[in-house]
């Protein structure tokens, strides 16, 4: 096994989250406006608190999923790299009469990720805060620590003025905090049943179909696409659901593989082999019965 998934899976990675999109919303209106088109509660956050959350068409299909964290004066959407530009294009076209001011700070800031079961011991050491809760956040000498992963192992996110980034690596890797490529990333994220936009989640992907619904609020008021939400949720069920299954053989399929799992028809969408299972593990929408 290599060292970096060693360390992701055991001890503490750093990974080069970077080229994710970062895009910055204030103005008076940003919390009314990123309420009103995302899934998840947004007004009712404080500063240091955030959450994950998607942005729907009206006929309810996911066109993008973020991150949002609250801040005093903004707020800080970070995204998938290839989602960058819709996302602020998204936003932008929404805001009418509002208040919202939207600037892309992608080029002059960095975003580092350190994860794995080390991560908190790492960060204690090292005398920097550990957020309380998923997507809480806290700054530290310059950056800001926020709770959130790609691969779905414990650990955080560490946003940081672009010139930050070398001198916060080379801290961590002072604590012996070992680099993971993005190959490394992905086979745990995975292995985790962790699903990406763009690769397992889809822009005609429904989010039950998902099974990321700590993305939905289903409190908050009318945002665009939630009819079709609603819909599916007084149905009780979707078609297909998106599952971490194992699958026989020694060869993962590639995605887009029909298959069956528990008799029922199924559709790959990414699969690894996994050294911790020693199997095959995927991604698969799996119909429902």
């Amino acid at each position: 096994m290599s060292l970096g998934y060693e360390a992701l899976r055991h001890g503490a990675a750093w990974l080069d989250l970077s080229a994710r999109g970062r895009i910055v919303a204030r103005g008076r209106d940003r919390a009314r406006l990123l309420h009103a088109i995302s899934t998840n509660e947004v007004k009712k956050m404080t500063p240091g608190g955030g959450c994950y959350a998607f942005l729907l068409s009206p006929q309810g299909r996911i066109q993008a999923d973020l991150c949002l964290f609250v801040f005093e004066d903004h707020i800080l959407i970070d995204t998938e790299a290839e989602l960058r530009e819709k996302v602020y294009a998204h936003i932008r076209k929404y805001i009418i009469a509002d208040q919202v001011e939207l600037e892309d700070v992608t080029s002059s800031t960095a975003c580092i990720g350190l994860e794995g079961p080390g991560a908190a011991a790492m960060l204690t050491g090292l005398g920097a805060p550990l957020p309380a809760a998923d997507y809480m956040h806290a700054e530290w000498d310059g950056a800001t620590i926020a709770a959130a992963t790609v691969t779905g192992q414990p650990g955080v996110r560490l946003f940081a003025p672009a010139e930050k980034a070398a001198s916060l690596v080379r801290e961590l890797e002072a604590a012996r905090v070992v680099a993971a490529t993005p190959e490394e990333a992905r086979l745990v994220r995975i292995e985790n049943g962790r699903p990406r936009y763009g690769e397992e989640i889809r822009d005609t992907s429904l989010p039950q179909e998902t099974q990321q619904m700590h993305a939905v609020s289903f409190n908050k008021g009318c945002y665009i696409g939630q009819e079709i939400v609603e819909r599916f949720r007084a149905q009780g069920r979707v078609n297909k659901k998106l599952t971490r299954v194992t699958l026989e053989g020694s060869e993962p399929p590639a995605a887009g593989t029909k298959t069956t799992v528990d008799g029922a028809e199924a559709e790959v969408m990414s699969a690894v082999m996994s050294p911790e299972s020693g199997g095959v593990v995927a991604l698969a929408y799996v119909r429902t019965k």
